[in-house]
């Protein structure tokens, strides 16, 4: 005889179950997402265009994506951002990619020196709120997240060379995936330093999250560039 009753159907405890399995976005991304969504509809609404009226759909679709912590597409491409990250910086060709550039008025092992004491980079890193030195390689890191958010992870040192080259990448377990360098190569005939900063890293809410950044001046080459002139700045006071 086949069973017409399904007594713990409707039971809540199965219904956080199924919530939990149909979760596939971590918690900073669905943040971010909501964030970036509420952004993109107030821009699109007043825009009172088809235009403002698309950019408003996209934004109710992004705040839906992170008020749920479901993505469609997520699930069709096997992502499920919500599990621990295992993998140590960014892999591939993920993530968003900036590079920018900076000439600055003092030698390059100066600047190297400077910049190797990673607790002096909240200095003129406006996002970054500390970072403290675990040892000569490993750091931990917390910075501004989306809406107030703040998120963090261990990265370690792996080239450096001494005056000329620094490169990381994020640990396991990093809540935002990140990896990058900088470089120092000396101009006018070593009485200058131009400091070239390459970063790779995914965003919270994706690269949807990054591009929708952009309309409000939070986008990542602006606030890299914003930074390094900062860091111009503070050397710049140092050697008064």
């Amino acid at each position: 005889m086949p069973l017409t009753v399904q007594p713990l159907a409707d039971h809540k405890a199965v219904d956080h179950v199924r919530a939990a399995l149909n979760l596939n976005i971590a918690t900073p991304e669905r943040i971010g997402s909501v964030a970036a969504g509420a952004g993109l509809l107030l821009y699109g609404a007043a825009r009172k265009s088809l235009g403002g009226i698309l950019l408003a759909l996209v934004g109710g679709a992004l705040i839906q994506r992170g008020s749920t912590g479901h993505c469609a597409l997520y699930e069709k491409l096997g992502i499920n951002s919500s599990q621990l990250n295992g993998e140590t910086g960014v892999p591939g060709n993920k993530g968003i990619k900036v590079t920018r550039e900076i000439v600055v008025d003092r030698a390059p092992q100066d600047v190297y020196r400077f910049w190797r004491n990673l607790e002096n980079l909240p200095k003129f890193m406006e996002h970054v709120q500390a970072v403290r030195e675990i040892d000569d390689r490993r750091s931990h890191w917390i910075v501004k997240g989306p809406a107030g958010t703040e998120v963090e992870w261990t990265a370690q040192i792996i080239t450096d060379r001494e005056n000329s080259l620094i490169a990381w990448e994020s640990l396991p377990g990093a809540e935002v995936q990140n990896a990058g360098s900088v470089r120092f190569e000396p101009v006018n005939n070593g009485q200058s330093t131009e400091v070239k900063v390459s970063l790779q890293y995914l965003p919270p809410a994706g690269v949807i999250g990054a591009t929708v950044a952009k309309f409000f001046g939070e986008a990542p080459e602006q606030q890299l560039e914003a930074d390094l002139t900062r860091f111009k700045e503070v050397l710049a006071g140092q050697a008064a």
